[in-house]
């Protein structure tokens, strides 16, 4: 294969890599082996509260008891955390603003939610809080190894626990 027909070949699909947000489970820090960086840290863990949070305000309304249940649990848990990381980035938001909105992925998710009702919404949402939560996961394990805000690491640290358990109860759930 010659030179520039090889490189022309490894920019194309090389490319959509590059297009993906930098933070998170899909991110290019996650596909080029990269320590994840605070600013998408933090980006990504808010994003992740709020399409918890949203879902789950969702699943009051539209789910099951079991549902209904969990999103009671999902609510009080995220919009704590969401308080407690707005306390640790509040001195530094000028560097590490956070997001006021969901971003476009998290937002189609929520809507297709909106669309179901009865045990179609219950299963869709258990299976979205298992999808969020696994990333919630790997997103802190990875900050709390790699991340190089302090403050932030021993955050992440503290919530792994609480997203793990959260996780068990989702897929429990979901079966």
């Amino acid at each position: 294969m010659k030179p520039a027909f090889a490189l022309a070949v490894l920019m194309a699909i090389s490319t959509p890599v590059y297009a993906q947000p930098s933070g998170g489970k899909t991110g290019v820090n996650a596909v080029i082996g990269r320590s994840i960086s605070t600013t998408d840290f933090v980006t990504e863990l808010a994003l992740s509260d709020m399409f918890e949070t949203k879902s789950s305000e969702l699943a009051a309304v539209r789910g099951d008891q079991k549902a209904r249940d969990f999103a009671a649990t999902m609510i009080e848990d995220h919009q704590k955390s969401s308080s407690e990381l707005s306390l640790i980035v509040k001195p530094h938001i000028d560097q590490t603003p956070l997001p006021l909105k969901l971003d476009k992925g998290h937002q189609a998710r929520i809507d297709k939610l909106k669309k179901l009702d009865g045990a179609e919404f219950t299963k869709a949402y258990f299976k979205e809080q298992v999808a969020a939560h696994e990333a919630a996961v790997s997103l802190l394990e990875r900050f709390g190894k790699s991340g190089s805000d302090a403050e932030l690491k021993a955050f992440a640290e503290k919530l792994l626990p609480g997203i793990r358990h959260h996780l068990e109860m989702a897929k429990s759930n979901a079966t």
